[in-house]
């Protein structure tokens, strides 16, 4: 008597992107153990190509610290980052900037895993409106469009790629004290 198949769903492909090719043969190896597919690539330029060619992965692996780039302005995929930056700020940063998580180096196996299992449960946001140019949060230049709230730059209507490179972190407030009876003092 024959049994039917079960019908299984594809493996979840993950895209690693590093710099470093010890480790990105290392991730390969270890996520494939697991059940996932995986292309690797090492920068922002074979990421971009891996990325219009396709397939499209399922989520993107990637060091924060791409020679040349940053890599968070890639694409809707989930993006677990991972960098030697570990304090609480650079996370945050990491974050806000566009990583769906953040993971320090060195990092342990098993906690890349849960992260990007995690990471693939969750629905996908629906995309970004596009920018409409009589917003009073844009700011157009001949084909330009700066989508001031979104953070986002649109030439002729198409979003265009942006890093973090040369952002600078707003000053901090400076506190001021005035001693009774005397001049204020900044801190």
């Amino acid at each position: 008597m024959n049994m039917p198949q079960l019908s299984q769903a594809p493996q979840p492909l993950v895209l690693v992107v590093d710099d470093d090719p010890d480790l990105r043969e290392l991730l390969a190896t270890y996520l494939g153990a697991n059940g996932y597919r995986v292309n690797t690539v090492p920068d922002g330029v074979a990421l971009r190509a891996a990325l219009a060619q396709g397939p499209q992965p399922d989520a993107i692996v990637m060091d924060l610290m791409l020679p040349g780039e940053d890599g968070l302005a890639h694409s809707a995929v989930p993006v677990l980052m991972l960098s030697a930056k570990g304090e609480e700020m650079d996370r945050v940063i990491g974050l806000e900037v566009g990583a769906d998580d953040y993971l320090a180096k060195p990092f342990g196996p098993r906690e890349l895993l849960a992260r990007l299992r995690a990471l693939l449960r969750r629905p996908l946001a629906p995309p970004a409106p596009v920018a409409d140019a009589s917003s009073t949060h844009n700011r157009v230049f001949g084909p330009f469009t700066l989508d001031v709230a979104g953070h986002r730059l649109l030439r002729s209507g198409q979003e265009l790629a942006l890093t973090t490179a040369g952002v600078h972190q707003p000053p901090q407030p400076r506190v001021v004290a005035r001693p009774a009876g005397g001049a204020a003092e900044g801190f």
